[in-house]
């Protein structure tokens, strides 16, 4: 099983990368949050791996850091997130924000990244809430406010509408989060409305 290459990097994409080990080329997929630290071609690159075997495919995926693939196993561990999920996940939030997110159980947070369904939002929720926890530290786990737990659906509906309007789901959690404490007209209309504005 292949654990780590390290050699020159023939070839990146936001989806795989080529490495040149010894004059051989081994197709690495990748998050984006480890596309973004990669160097240029020709250059020196190292990457922990994932090999997973399913029938007759050989699949190499690829991470810049110790943690990305210690929450990429975490992911994987899930029921019904395989690999490339796992890897769109990470590629739709940052790792510290993603372990932030399990962590407090967030699957509001969750359901916004692309790909994730409420129901896999709140298995990720229930199953690494404890396991992210651990990792971070209890001190640094995020509290969700008492407003927030009674408008989740609210937050749920305007995340999901400001990014289908073409706002990242960063930028968009944001203004929701900053629109809501003392939003009079508590509609989604009211919501989207102000953190629109919020966005401007």
């Amino acid at each position: 099983m292949i654990a780590y290459l390290s050699g020159q990097l023939f070839r990146k994409t936001t989806q795989s990368v080529i490495v040149d080990v010894g004059g051989v080329g081994y197709e690495v997929v990748v998050p984006l949050s480890t596309f973004y630290g990669l160097p240029e071609k020709d250059e020196s690159v190292s990457l922990h791996i994932y090999t997973h075997v399913k029938e007759d495919t050989l699949s190499l995926f690829g991470f810049q850091t110790k943690l990305e693939k210690e929450i990429f196993l975490m992911l994987i561990s899930v029921t019904g997130i395989g690999p490339k999920l796992a890897v769109n996940i990470l590629s739709g939030i940052g790792p510290k924000d993603l372990l932030q997110a399990m962590a407090a159980g967030d699957s509001v947070r969750l359901q916004a990244i692309p790909g994730v369904g409420r129901k896999t939002a709140e298995r990720i929720a229930l199953e690494l809430k404890e396991r992210a926890g651990k990792i971070i530290g209890e001190k640094e786990l995020p509290q969700p406010s008492p407003v927030e737990e009674k408008d989740r659906q609210l937050m749920d509906d305007a995340l999901s509408a400001l990014v289908n309007l073409g706002y990242s789901s960063k930028h968009a959690e944001r203004a929701i989060r900053k629109a809501l404490p003392g939003l009079t007209d508590k509609t989604l209309e009211g919501l989207i409305t102000k953190a629109l504005r919020a966005l401007a």
